[in-house]
């Protein structure tokens, strides 16, 4: 069976999923052949069954990002189960409703069986450019850094771009939040030791809901997970030019994905869309991991700084050989997994250190 034709929108996903399989288990330099020459860019390397994945993808027309938007959307949530590894386990998963205002977020909790009733709590919102992805996007994610950190995860299904554009998706982000603290023990949660984090727009949440409740009277995050998140909407950093084709998040991806989710007249600098440009005064110590071959990047690194340059206690990673989305690619060799496990231990470490 040809490798590239079983990516295509239209095949089952079972054999996507046994067919990328077996392109990763062939010899090394078979997988080079198919994944082209290396990507040696900025003095970092692609990894190769990343690199060969994405090139797959790309070829077969399979997009997650841009028009037309359902589709999108399906092939978000298909690839989970394509590229999203075996499921860590074992998870009991339950449902609940949050509700903000007049409409309610539905919201999945994870919980390893065997943790204590007041074990830590992470509020998970999904990456996907605030117009898709979804709780089923990420469910291998969120299966993972449940089971890895030891903690229970409320994954959030915020409202999309562009049927709901901003803050429709900070409104959401806040009030789950609020409801987490509010429910702790419904959720087994210790409302002292819940954190929040995401990836790309999921991390974008998470800061600006570490941001928002630093300065209000409330309660806040004991701790952030930040997953190579966009924090400068004004696009002005290196790396969005260096990277900005050939690799799983593009320079057409971002400024779709903006077009979508900010109305015309917005700031840019609004700390609500752009935290880089907020105050971190008293945030939550933080995690921040970015990728090499990433457009955020450099925006990712330097929210890091700022955070750390405020005082704030901040684990700073850059995975050099990895893109943008590296966590959607649990099943993808073995550099995918490594840097995920990184997160989840930081996260176990983070929340530890409340007790």
């Amino acid at each position: 069976m040809d490798v590239r034709a079983a990516l295509l929108g239209n095949m089952p996903v079972p054999v996507k999923t046994v067919t990328v399989g077996g392109a990763l288990r062939l010899p090394e330099r078979v997988r080079r052949v198919l994944a082209g020459p290396p990507a040696r860019i900025d003095g970092q390397e692609h990894d190769l069954d990343v690199q060969l994945v994405t090139r797959l993808q790309r070829l077969s027309g399979v997009r997650v990002l841009g028009e037309p938007l359902a589709r999108s959307r399906v092939n978000a949530d298909e690839n989970a189960a394509v590229t999203g590894g075996e499921l860590a386990g074992p998870v009991e998963t339950s449902e609940f409703v949050i509700p903000v205002g007049d409409h309610d977020v539905p919201a999945t909790l994870y919980a390893p069986p065997g943790l204590p009733e007041d074990a830590g709590l992470l509020v998970f919102y999904h990456g996907g450019g605030f117009c898709v992805g979804s709780r089923k996007s990420h469910d291998p994610v969120a299966r993972f850094l449940a089971v890895h950190a030891g903690v229970r995860v409320l994954s959030v299904e915020y409202r999309l771009a562009p049927e709901n554009p901003f803050p429709a998706a900070v409104e959401d982000a806040v009030a789950a939040f609020g409801y987490a603290i509010a429910k702790a023990s419904d959720l087994g949660a210790d409302p002292a030791r819940i954190a929040v984090g995401g990836d790309s727009a999921g991390g974008n949440l998470a800061a600006v809901v570490a941001q928002h409740t630093a300065q209000g009277p409330g309660p806040a995050p004991a701790f952030q997970l930040l997953i190579y998140p966009t924090t400068d909407q004004t696009g002005e950093h290196r790396s969005r030019s260096l990277f900005a084709e050939g690799f799983f998040l593009t320079r057409e991806h971002t400024r779709w994905a903006t077009a979508n989710y900010v109305p015309q007249g917005v700031d840019l600098t609004d700390p609500r869309l752009s935290p880089l440009f907020g105050d971190v005064t008293g945030v939550a110590p933080a995690y921040v991991a970015t990728a090499g071959f990433d457009p955020l990047r450099d925006e990712g690194d330097a929210y890091a700084e700022k955070l750390s340059a405020a005082g704030i206690p901040v684990s700073h990673r850059r995975f050099t050989d990895l893109p943008h989305g590296y966590l959607n690619f649990l099943g993808v060799g073995s550099r995918p997994y490594v840097a995920t496990l990184d997160a989840a231990h930081a996260l176990r470490d983070g929340l530890a250190a409340r007790l």
